[in-house]
């Protein structure tokens, strides 16, 4: 008979060493995956329940090493970190291949009418938000009115911004047009993401010591946070919105491209967007950990102090990110 399996695996942490890039990704290559947004209830919920047991010191019969790491990656996958909510299916990063693929797709290939700029820079933003939301940090509750201001700012400003974008470009060369949605995207990040997580802004994110000992709540983690994924998101964009233009202008001059524009524009640059996307999704959520750290001394002077007299010895604290 099969010996059970250890309870001493640390799936608190992935199972590939975070402190290096190549961990980071191989982390991030199986939790971006976008098999796992056509995983079932059923399935997520198994996962679930083996993750919640395995952590009480309860190991389900028969299960292996390799099945509690696969467990693991589909919780990770669905579960907020810090809630422990089911996250929506479009807000999951395993999503963001397919979303990101088809609307950036037709924001590159229907960005010459201010109706069309418009449009799908709203569907951007309005996917951007809920992404935002989805994969905020910290697990204090937000209300309806919160979360409806953060909407109706961050798309307003973004979309605000793309189409200020479009009409500086209307006058130059249909390649650097091809460019104004990355540019309207990357602007826009700098824009949306703030402010659907402007609550972490105002109020702060939990910060902890290394065994996960929560000390309190800190701005300025939320600022590092937040500032570590708009870099993230914009450099994610960028192969699939800085590659794809130059192509394009270039099979666009072909004689059955040009012909055929409006069925083949969206083919090859859907086409080209996912290659780009497979990897720079979790290549570009690997670039800063996701548990990140900062030192005791760059938080806010009361949380200092607090956390001298209440937990002398710490002088690093770490924080979920989010994505």
């Amino acid at each position: 008979m099969a010996a059970e399996l250890s309870t001493s695996i640390n799936i608190k942490e992935p199972c590939w060493d975070q402190g290096t890039f190549v961990g980071r990704a191989k982390h991030f290559f199986t939790v971006t995956d976008p098999r796992n947004i056509l995983l079932s209830n059923e399935q997520l919920e198994k996962a679930r329940q083996i993750i919640l047991d395995y952590k009480k010191g309860v190991v389900t019969p028969g299960l292996t090493e390799d099945e509690l790491w696969r467990a693991k990656y589909v919780f990770d996958s669905a579960f907020h970190p810090d809630t422990g909510e089911k996250m929506l299916l479009i807000g999951r990063m395993s999503a963001q291949v397919p979303m990101n693929m088809t609307i950036t797709g037709c924001m590159m290939t229907f960005y010459r009418t201010t109706p069309a700029v418009l449009f799908w820079q709203w569907i951007n933003q309005s996917f951007n938000a809920i992404v935002n939301y989805t994969n905020r940090s910290g697990d204090a509750p937000i209300t309806v009115n919160q979360l409806g201001t953060a909407y109706v700012s961050a798309t307003t400003g973004a979309v605000a911004t793309a189409l200020g974008l479009n009409a500086l470009a209307k006058h130059v060369s249909p390649l650097i047009g091809r460019f104004v949605p990355f540019a309207a995207v990357a602007a826009a990040n700098c824009i949306n993401i703030p402010l659907m997580r402007q609550r972490e802004l105002k109020h702060g994110i939990p910060v902890t010591d290394e065994n996960d000992n929560r000390l309190g709540e800190s701005s300025k983690a939320a600022q590092q946070a937040i500032t570590q994924v708009v870099v993230s998101r914009i450099l994610m964009a960028s192969p699939g919105m800085a590659i794809p233009p130059f192509l394009m202008n270039s099979l666009e001059k072909k004689l059955f491209l040009k012909r055929h524009s409006r069925i083949c524009d969206p083919f090859f640059c859907t086409f080209f967007l996912f290659l780009s996307l497979v990897f720079a999704t979790p290549l570009c959520c690997a670039l800063f950990p996701q548990k990140s750290s900062m030192a005791l001394s760059r938080l806010e002077p009361e949380l200092q102090e607090k956390i001298r007299v209440c937990h002398p010895g710490v002088e690093t604290v770490y924080f979920n990110k989010g994505l």
